[in-house]
C-alpha cells in the first residue's frame, strides 16, 4: 500500500541539489516562504547564541568565522524570496514580506543587542592586530564589529529595546511603502479612450498600449503604464500637449491621490523614525549615522561634492532650455515651457541640431544580439570570460533565460539569469542580485540574476532596445562582473557587499563599452538586414548623447539633494507637508527649476524608502565621478585589452570589501579620482 500523505518535503531545507545551488524553481511553493523563513530566524538564532555562550576563550574562529558561517538557510530561502517579491511578486509573498519584514528586523536586533556575543566580538576586536591573520580576515573584523556598534551594540539595555521598537516599526514602513507604490504606480497608468491623443507614438508603442489595456481587460481601449521615473519615455513622441501634460500629472501624482496607496504618511513618519533611530545611537541625524561606513563619510564631504557640480548643471540646463523655447516659438505654439514638453521638444532639438530619432535607432539594437555581441563580447575581450546559453536550470518566469559562464581557461564559474521585460508585478527599474553568494568558507559559486524593465514586443517581434535600455544592459552587467569574479573568504565581504558609494563604480564603468568603437560595431546591426549601423549615425548618437547633459545631472542632483535633506533631518520635529519640505529643499539647494523635476519626488522615491539608497542616492554621482575617472586611466593604458582588463578584475573587480575602498581605488588608479572626466564627459566642463 502507497502512502499518499507522505509530508512534501520544502526545498529550502536543504541546499538545492542543482549545478551551483541555483534554487529549484520547479518545486518552490508560495507557501514553503513563511515557514523556511521562520525556520530560517530559529536555525540563525540558536547558531549565534551557541557562539555567544560556548565557554571557550574568545578566538578569531569561533567568534567572526563562526558568525559568517551562521544564517545559510535564511540566507538561502530570504534571497530567492527578496528576489521574488522584487521582480514576480504576488498578493500572497506582499502579505508574507509584510510578516516577516519586523521579524527579521527584531531577528537582527536580538543578534546585535546580544551583550555576550557582543563581549567576546569585543576580546577579539581589542587583540586584532596581534592575531597574525590576513588581511581579509583583518578587514571581517573590523567590518562586523563597525556594524555591530552602528546598529547600537554598546547602548543601555532600555536604549536597545527603544531602537529595536523604531527598527521594527522602519522596516514594516519600508514594506508598506514599497506595496503602496507598486500598486499606486500600476492604478496611475494612463487610461486612452481616442486613439487620436496618441499622435506620434510608433505603431509598436500603440500595439503595446493596446495590449496593456487588454491585460487588464479594459476593454477596446489603450494604457500608457509607468515608469518608476518622473519623466515617461512616451512623452518624447506625444504630439498632443494635452497628453503629454496628462501623461506627466499621472506620473507626478501617482501616490498622492488621498487613496489607500498615498505614501505621504509613510514618508513622514518614516523619516522621523531614521531620525530618532539615529539620536539613539549618538547621531545627530540619520545621514550623519548612515555615511559613517561609507567612502564620503560624512553629509557635509557628499554635499560639498554635489553642490559643487550644481551651477554647471543647472547653467547647461539653463540653455537648453533656451534652445527648446526658441523651437517652440518658431513654431509659433504661444506657450512657455513647461516640465511636460520638455522632451518632445528636446528631442525635436535634438533632430534639428543632429538629425537623429529613437526609431532611426532601434532597429540596429535587438536586445539578444545586443547582450550576447555586445555585452557579452566587451566582458570576453576585456576579462577572457565566456556565457553560454543552457536550458535545463529551472526558471521562476517564462521570460526569464539562463547562462553558463566560463572563465577564460574553461572553468566554470557562475550561473546567469536575465529577466528583462516589463510586467505589473515587477517592480521599476533595473537590478542585479544573486542568488547564491561567492564564499570559499562556504565553498559556494555565484548564482547572478539582471532584471530590467524593457517593453516586451508583441509574439514573435523583436525586442529593440532604445539606446538608453542598451546602457542599462551594459549597466547591471557591470554589476554582474563584480559579483562574478569575486574571490572572498567571506561571504559578508564578498562581490557587491561594499558600500553603496562604491557598488555603483563597477556598473557605471562598464557602461563605458558600450559605444567602444569595436564593441559597438560588433553588435548594432540592423535587426532585419544584418547591416552595421553606418557611420554617421553613430557619429550622431555620439553628439546627441552630449545632449540633454543639463537636465539629466540637475534632475539627478534634485533627487539626491532631496534625499540628504530627508535624512538630515533631526529627531522629535515631524514635517507636516511632504510638498512643502520638498519645495524648501530645491530651493535651498538651487535645484528647483520648474521645468526640471527631480528624478524622483519623494512621494515616489523606491530607492530612498523602499530600498536601500537612504542618504544614499548621492552614491551614483559619486561613483560616476570614479567610473569615468577609471574609464580616462584605461584609455591612458591603450583602451579596450586584456591586459587592462585583467589587472582591473584583479586589483578592483575581485576584491569585493576585503579592503578599504578607497585604498583599493587609490593603489590601482595611482591617485586620488579626479571630478575633471566627469564633468568633460557629462558636458558640464570643456
Amino acid at each position: 500500500m502507497h502512502n499518499h500523505h507522505l509530508q512534501r518535503q520544502n526545498p529550502f531545507y536543504q541546499p538545492s541539489p542543482l549545478p551551483f545551488q541555483a534554487p529549484p524553481f520547479n518545486l518552490i511553493q508560495e507557501s514553503d516562504y513563511s515557514p523556511a523563513i521562520d525556520e530560517g530566524i530559529g536555525l540563525y538564532l540558536a547558531e549565534v547564541d551557541q557562539i555567544a555562550t560556548q565557554s571557550d576563550e574568545p578566538t578569531f574562529d569561533n567568534t567572526y568565522v563562526a558568525l559568517e558561517r551562521s544564517g545559510v538557510m535564511l540566507k538561502r530561502v530570504s534571497s530567492v524570496f527578496g528576489a521574488m517579491t522584487s521582480a514576480n511578486t504576488s498578493a500572497t509573498l506582499q502579505r508574507i514580506d509584510e510578516e516577516q519584514s519586523p521579524k527579521l528586523a527584531a531577528m537582527k536586533d536580538a543578534i546585535t543587542f546580544n551583550a555576550r556575543l557582543f563581549s567576546r566580538l569585543q576580546q577579539v576586536y581589542d587583540q586584532r592586530e596581534s592575531l597574525g591573520i590576513s588581511a581579509e580576515s583583518l578587514r571581517l573584523i573590523e567590518v562586523t564589529y563597525q556594524g555591530f556598534v552602528l546598529a547600537g551594540a554598546r547602548l543601555s539595555d532600555a536604549q536597545k529595546q527603544k531602537l529595536s521598537a523604531l527598527n521594527q516599526e522602519a522596516a514594516s514602513l519600508s514594506t508598506r511603502f514599497s506595496h503602496q507604490l507598486l500598486e499606486a504606480t500600476k492604478q496611475g497608468a494612463l487610461l486612452i479612450d481616442d486613439i487620436t491623443l496618441l499622435d506620434g507614438l510608433s505603431t509598436q508603442e500603440i500595439a503595446a498600449a493596446r495590449q496593456a489595456a487588454n491585460e487588464r481587460n479594459l476593454g477596446d481601449r489603450w494604457l500608457l503604464a509607468l515608469q518608476n521615473t518622473t519623466l515617461q519615455p512616451q512623452l518624447q513622441n506625444l504630439e498632443r500637449r494635452a497628453t503629454r501634460e496628462a501623461l506627466f500629472n499621472a506620473s507626478l501624482s501617482r501616490a498622492e491621490k488621498g487613496d489607500g496607496n498615498d505614501t505621504r504618511s509613510i514618508i513622514i513618519r518614516l523619516a522621523q523614525v531614521r531620525a530618532e533611530q539615529a539620536g539613539l545611537l549618538g547621531f545627530s541625524d540619520y545621514a550623519s549615522w548612515a555615511l559613517r561606513d561609507q567612502m564620503a563619510k560624512t553629509p557635509a564631504a557628499a554635499l560639498d561634492f554635489m553642490t559643487r557640480i550644481v551651477p554647471a548643471a543647472t547653467a547647461r540646463a539653463g540653455q537648453e532650455a533656451a534652445d527648446i523655447q526658441a523651437v517652440i516659438d518658431s513654431r509659433q505654439e504661444g506657450f512657455t515651457l513647461a516640465a511636460w514638453d520638455w522632451q518632445f521638444y528636446a528631442d525635436r532639438v535634438r533632430k534639428m541640431k543632429y538629425d537623429l530619432n529613437d526609431a532611426q535607432i532601434r532597429p540596429y539594437f535587438e536586445l539578444d544580439r545586443v547582450l550576447e555581441q555586445g555585452v557579452f563580447y566587451a566582458a570576453g575581450l576585456l576579462y577572457g570570460i565566456e556565457l553560454k546559453p543552457r536550458s535545463d536550470i529551472p526558471v521562476y518566469h517564462a521570460d526569464v533565460r539562463v547562462y553558463d559562464v566560463f572563465d577564460k581557461d574553461g572553468t566554470p564559474l557562475a550561473l546567469f539569469y536575465t529577466d528583462y521585460f516589463q510586467r505589473d508585478n515587477k517592480g521599476g527599474g533595473a537590478w542585479m542580485g544573486n542568488f547564491v553568494d561567492q564564499s570559499h568558507l562556504l565553498g559556494t559559486r555565484p548564482v547572478i540574476y539582471n532584471v530590467a524593465n524593457f517593453a516586451k514586443p508583441a509574439p514573435g517581434q523583436p525586442a529593440l532596445l532604445s539606446w538608453d535600455d542598451v546602457v542599462t544592459l551594459f549597466h547591471e552587467f557591470g554589476h554582474t562582473l563584480h559579483g562574478l569574479f569575486a574571490d572572498q573568504a567571506y561571504p559578508s565581504l564578498s562581490g557587491t557587499s561594499t558600500p553603496r558609494d562604491f557598488v555603483e563604480f563597477p556598473s557605471q564603468f562598464n557602461e563605458h563599452w558600450a559605444d567602444e568603437p569595436r564593441v559597438f560595431a560588433h553588435y548594432a546591426r540592423h535587426y532585419q538586414t544584418g547591416e552595421p549601423m553606418p557611420s554617421e549615425l553613430l557619429a550622431k548618437i555620439e553628439k546627441a548623447s552630449r545632449f540633454n547633459k543639463g537636465y539629466d545631472m540637475t534632475e539627478l542632483l534634485a533627487a539626491a539633494l532631496l534625499d540628504m535633506r530627508w535624512h538630515m533631518l533631526a529627531a522629535g520635529v515631524a514635517e507636516k507637508s511632504v510638498e512643502e519640505f520638498e519645495a524648501a529643499a530645491l530651493a535651498e539647494y538651487q535645484v528647483n527649476l520648474p521645468y526640471v523635476p527631480p528624478r524622483y519626488r519623494s512621494s515616489y522615491f523606491q530607492h530612498i524608502w523602499g530600498g536601500g539608497y537612504a542618504a544614499g542616492y548621492y552614491a551614483y554621482l559619486w561613483t560616476e565621478m570614479l567610473a569615468d575617472d577609471a574609464f580616462a586611466a584605461f584609455t591612458e593604458q591603450g583602451g579596450l585589452t586584456a591586459r587592462n582588463g585583467q589587472r582591473f578584475r584583479d586589483e578592483v573587480l575581485s576584491k569585493g570589501n576585503s579592503r578599504d575602498l578607497a585604498g583599493v581605488y587609490k593603489d590601482w588608479r595611482g591617485k586620488e579620482p579626479d571630478i575633471a572626466p566627469m564633468l568633460i564627459n557629462r558636458g558640464l566642463q570643456q
